[in-house]
């Protein structure tokens, strides 16, 4: 197949208020060429709702039916997002008809892992259909269901861009990625091309809430608080002895399985610390579980833009860091990029999933694609 334009979409549960918009010239196996990329805010009135929707959504657990709120959520969420799309192509002199495929991720607001009563369930917000009809561009959505109807974990789903990255650089099975998110995930690739990769932990997400509830903004900007702090090393071990860091992969994690209650009592210096040095001591941990260990990460994600947080990285995994970027990739924009590669394999009936990277028995296609409306 010769390589087309295909545009991605990714909001984190972090929350941040933003979408990450993208563009790759690719088939769906290799990426020949890296297009626009643009990071669009949501209408200042959005975050809080899907902060609303979040909360909501936690205190539902997929017990009985929806709540009401996630309908007016979603519609609010497809038309920002196909707002920020219609911006950047007219910004880039973008035509619809130059465009193969959108992947729309959409914004999740709660996943569950299988577990030994039965198969995950994973919700995200967002109607492909509708995106399509906005825009007149074939959509793909709702990556992650058809992996869990399978008995798989439902993510990660960035293992096989992670590993079109890694080739396009030539790295070989001594350097892994790893995305640092809400959550932390991992993607190593063995000598023989086969993709692994796991959430490890948590990454931004619980550091980010802990500022947030001492009024102190977001994040911790460029990690000063933390490294004004003492990591309560008792704590920490503590933290590590939790089941999920010596299960076996394929596994994931929702935002909220591990949260800021780990730095409950701590100084607000002392606790952003304590839950930094934690997210990157579970990737040590993921480390350890992998057959070969890596002697080289590269970091994308937001992450990355913290300093301490890969001082931390380096100290406890004991790892060569580089970012991204040192590499030639654009590490804002991978996980959009990510989307745009996995919804050109879905309109070419490649797999997504695997199973060494979200447990599914057989290599697995998914995503719900969405033909554009015929022209008028």
């Amino acid at each position: 197949m010769t390589p087309a334009w295909a545009i991605g979409l990714m909001t984190g549960t972090v929350l941040d208020g933003n979408i990450d918009v993208a563009a790759i010239r690719t088939d769906g196996e290799t990426v020949s060429e890296f297009g626009v990329w643009r990071l669009e805010p949501y209408p200042g009135d959005l975050k809080p709702l899907l902060q609303e929707t979040v909360a909501a959504a936690r205190a539902w657990g997929f017990s009985g039916a929806e709540p009401a709120l996630f309908a007016r959520a979603e519609a609010r969420v497809t038309q920002a997002q196909s707002d920020a799309v219609a911006t950047v192509l007219r910004d880039a002199g973008l035509r619809p008809t130059d465009i193969a495929v959108i992947g729309f991720h959409g914004q999740t607001v709660l996943h569950r892992p299988p577990t030994a009563d039965g198969p995950g369930r994973t919700r995200q917000l967002g109607n492909g259909a509708e995106m399509a009809a906005r825009l007149g561009i074939p959509v793909v959505d709702d990556f992650r269901s058809a992996d869990m109807r399978a008995g798989g974990q439902g993510a990660p789903l960035s293992a096989i861009y992670h590993a079109a990255l890694l080739e396009r650089i030539g790295a070989g099975d001594d350097t892994a990625v790893v995305n640092l998110g809400g959550v932390a995930n991992l993607t190593w690739v063995d000598s023989a091309g086969t993709p692994h990769a796991f959430d490890t932990g948590p990454a931004n997400a619980p550091v980010n809430d802990w500022i947030a509830a001492h009024g102190l903004g977001d994040m911790d900007r460029d990690g000063t608080c933390a490294r004004a702090g003492t990591v309560d090393e008792a704590r920490l071990a503590q933290a590590l002895t939790h089941p999920f860091f010596a299960a076996a992969y394929p596994k994931s994690l929702d935002r909220n399985d591990f949260t800021s209650d780990l730095a409950r009592g701590l100084t607000v210096a002392d606790g952003a610390a304590t839950l930094t040095a934690f997210s990157a001591a579970a990737v040590g941990a993921g480390l350890d579980r992998l057959p070969k260990r890596p002697s080289r990460l590269i970091v994308a994600g937001g992450g990355r833009r913290n300093p301490q947080m890969l001082a931390e990285l380096a100290a406890r995994t004991g790892a060569e860091i580089r970012t991204a970027e040192d590499v030639g990739w654009r590490g804002d924009a991978i996980e959009a990029e990510c989307f745009a590669f996995l919804a050109m394999r879905t309109l070419r009936g490649l797999p997504i999933s695997f199973p060494l990277t979200t447990g599914v028995s057989a290599p697995l296609t998914g995503g719900v694609a969405h033909a554009a409306p015929p022209a008028a």
